[in-house]
């Protein structure tokens, strides 16, 4: 993990995405089959190029030249299982920064273990809901107490303050940031912690829009060594989207294709006067 820069702010955060703008960051994503579309459509609308390449037979390749990788857990299998390590070891060794989703972690023990395995590769960001990032922490050795059961599927039964002690732990063990996804969104590299209170209600009524942030911090991660600040940037883009697009939506069908549209209208100005970070209050 690159050394401590400095606190991000909404400025910073807007200066961010006008340089995904300005690059175009090749985004190599092996995510959710639920949700493969969305999450591409996402990317680009950000100002990202995304390659949703998952064969054995490719993945080291490219994840060796691409900008950052996704890996997301939602669709598990052996195959899958074997695509992720080969990607994630290439990048590591090409110093590609990537970004594990551990979807489901703590409820099924195969993908249980396959998040604990893909952890010796050193990913630079672990993204989930407070369920998942504290069954994570425990199955690493992070925290005490074993495994842990998990959430209800892909749901989180636990709100994000109650995962914030194992975030902190999972950072420090992992030396990576680590993000809980919730009503408020926290960001933590084991020392500071910043939260993101941007979002709407009916964000949970529309699927894998956890995977859509855990993508955009992949494009973020592309274009600055600043780890903290482009997971904070990744939830603010994922979270004023979905404002925006509730500005206009009467439910979540048309909800999810307003954040489509939101992502692409977004712009460094709005950003700096929408984005609403917070400190935690536990």
């Amino acid at each position: 993990m690159p050394p401590p820069a400095n606190e991000p702010t909404p400025a910073s955060i807007g200066a961010l995405l006008s340089d995904v703008r300005a690059r175009t960051p090749l985004v190599h994503s092996i995510t959710n089959l639920v949700v493969t579309n969305s999450t591409a459509n996402a990317l680009l609308a950000l100002g990202a190029s995304p390659a949703m390449v998952e064969g054995v037979e490719e993945v080291a390749e490219f994840a060796a030249i691409a900008g950052a990788l996704v890996i997301n857990l939602g669709t598990m299998d052996a195959g899958r299982a074997q695509a992720m390590r080969l990607a994630a070891d290439a990048a590591r060794a090409a110093g590609t920064p990537w970004i594990l989703d551990p979807v489901a972690v703590g409820v099924l023990s195969y993908r249980s273990q396959v998040a604990v395995e893909l952890l010796a590769f050193s990913p630079a960001v672990v993204r989930g809901n407070a369920s998942e990032i504290i069954a994570l922490a425990r199955q690493a050795g992070a925290v005490q107490g074993g495994a842990a059961s998990g959430g209800r599927g892909v749901d989180s039964t636990a709100p994000a303050e109650a995962a914030l002690d194992a975030a902190k732990a999972l950072a420090a063990a992992l030396r990576c940031v680590v993000v809980v996804s919730g009503a408020t969104d926290y960001v933590t590299d084991g020392l500071r912690t910043i939260g993101v209170n941007n979002g709407h209600p009916m964000m949970s009524r529309v699927t894998g829009l956890g995977c859509t942030a855990t993508a955009l911090i992949g494009a973020c991660l592309a274009v600055t060594p600043d780890t903290l600040t482009a997971c904070v940037a990744g939830m603010v883009f994922t979270g004023l989207a979905g404002e925006m697009a509730a500005e206009l939506a009467p439910g979540p069908g048309s909800l999810q294709g307003g954040l489509i549209d939101a992502l692409y209208l977004m712009d460094a100005d709005l950003v700096t006067r929408r984005a609403h970070l917070v400190a935690p209050d536990v």
